[in-house]
């Protein structure tokens, strides 16, 4: 009776081994999304007490997408190559092609996503409050 259990115990412990060697592999195996690469070119006080400006250069290679999240000021954005699919909560989903800008209002919940080819590139001017984060992430759309 003692060598069945250990034996059962032998089994169990190695298709543990198995299930967590099997989770590993395909996890390294899953392919990731291509990176939303910021650099923040200026950052400075304005004259506006307690608010902040700050210049931000974005690149969104092809396939690439932000995720979902909101500023806490005014974002400005002038795309410079490709074109960049806004999905802004509220407005239609819209194209922005390369030479065109546009606007997201304080808190409002948006994402910048590369649909084409070719990488986006786009500079971004944000007016915050001094000391918040320029971009907090929101959880996934349940449309």
């Amino acid at each position: 009776m003692m060598t069945r259990s250990i034996r059962l115990a032998a089994w169990l412990a190695a298709f543990a081994v198995l299930a967590l060697v099997a989770r590993t592999v395909t996890h390294a195996q899953a392919p990731q999304a291509p990176s939303v690469k910021r650099t923040v070119l200026l950052q400075h006080d304005t004259s506006v007490p307690g608010y902040e400006a700050v210049l931000v250069a974005v690149e969104i290679p092809a396939g690439g997408r932000e995720g979902r999240h909101t500023h806490p000021g005014l974002a400005m954005i002038h795309v410079e190559e490709g074109t960049l699919t806004l999905d802004y909560e509220g407005k239609p989903t819209t194209p922005y092609k390369a030479g065109e800008s546009f606007f997201v209002e304080a808190g409002k919940v948006h994402e910048g996503m590369n649909k084409g080819t070719t990488p986006v590139k786009a500079i971004a001017t944000f007016v915050i409050p001094k000391g918040q984060p320029i971009t907090t992430q929101v959880a996934a759309a349940t449309k």
